[in-house]
Order: structure tokens, then C-alpha cells, then sequence
């Protein structure tokens, strides 16, 4: 995380350098550059997650073709979780607000909002292990079971990004 943000940081362009000397507005470069970054980490998050789904809709076919049609609607569920979690997250506020926007976000509550992304990659580890499993599973009876573990890491990647948008409004619970 602090390796894509040292990315940007040193990919700014002559001016903008040659601006971070002005008083005030290196802080606001700084700020910039950590929204760029936010960014990218969501864009990342995002791409995996579409991923995970893309890998699922190719469980539901192996599935299929063994004959276990009656797990096929909580592994739909479960696709559209990973799907619209993806879409959610590639269009969620960023991690800093401008200088001229409504929601402002101060550098500790971009620290929080970096650990639930870095608990995004973390809980897709997790789904892809929890994948593998369902890979594993099928024709067996521990089918059902793999696909709820499954759902639940889904739910709690939900529940992680709720808990992510309360840090950028400032409303409920951050932890």
C-alpha cells in the first residue's frame, strides 16, 4: 500500500514538483496524490473481486455438469455478492476529497480506509482458498457447506465496505 502511494508520489510531473514548494499547496499535492492512489487500490480491489466471480460462474459450470443442480441459486447469490461488491468499490468515494468538496477526509481516516482495503485483498485470499475448496467439493457432501463459507466471506466483504463508507461520511461505527 505505501509502495503505490511512493509510486505516484514519484511520478508527479516537474510542475507539480516545482508547486510543492509553494506553502500550502504541497499539502495539497500530497492529498492528491494519496486520492490517485486510493483509486488505483480500488480499481485493484475491484478487478479481483470481478475475478473471483468470473471463477465462480466457472464452478457453477463444473456443477452442472456433475449433476448438482440444487446448490446453483446459493452460488448465483454468492456471484452477484462478489459482482456488485466489485461495482461497488470501483465507484465508491475516494479515499480523499478535494479541496472544494462536501466530505473531507483527514489522514487518519485515510489510514482506516487503507487497512479495509488491504482487509479487501485479505478477505479475496480467503474467497479464493474458499473457491478452491468448492472446486473440491463438488460431487461430494461437503459441497453445501464449502458454499457457505464461501457466502460468508462474501457477506463480510459487504459488511467491511459498509463499515469503509462510514469512515468517508462519518456516520456509525469505523472499526
Amino acid at each position: 500500500m505505501s509502495d503505490l502511494f511512493e509510486t505516484i508520489k514519484g511520478d508527479r510531473d516537474i510542475f507539480s514538483k516545482l508547486l510543492s514548494y509553494v506553502p500550502g499547496f504541497k499539502g495539497y499535492i500530497e492529498r492528491s496524490n494519496r486520492r490517485n492512489a486510493d483509486k488505483m487500490l480500488r480499481d485493484q480491489v475491484a478487478l479481483k473481486y470481478g475475478e473471483l466471480a468470473k471463477r465462480l460462474a466457472g464452478l457453477k459450470k463444473d456443477m452442472v455438469d456433475a449433476g448438482q443442480f440444487d446448490l446453483l441459486e446459493e452460488i448465483d447469490s454468492i456471484g452477484l455478492k462478489l459482482t456488485t461488491f466489485a461495482d461497488r468499490i470501483k465507484n465508491a468515494s475516494y479515499g480523499y476529497s478535494g479541496l472544494f468538496d462536501a466530505v473531507k477526509i483527514n489522514e487518519e481516516e485515510l489510514t482506516n480506509l487503507y487497512a479495509f482495503d488491504t482487509a479487501f485483498f485479505e478477505l479475496a485470499e480467503q474467497i479464493g482458498r474458499g473457491l478452491d475448496n468448492i472446486a473440491s467439493s463438488i460431487g461430494s457432501d461437503g459441497l453445501k457447506s464449502a458454499i457457505r463459507a464461501v457466502n460468508d466471506l462474501a457477506l463480510q466483504a459487504v459488511e467491511t465496505f459498509d463499515k469503509r463508507s462510514q469512515v468517508i461520511t462519518g456516520s456509525g461505527e469505523n472499526k
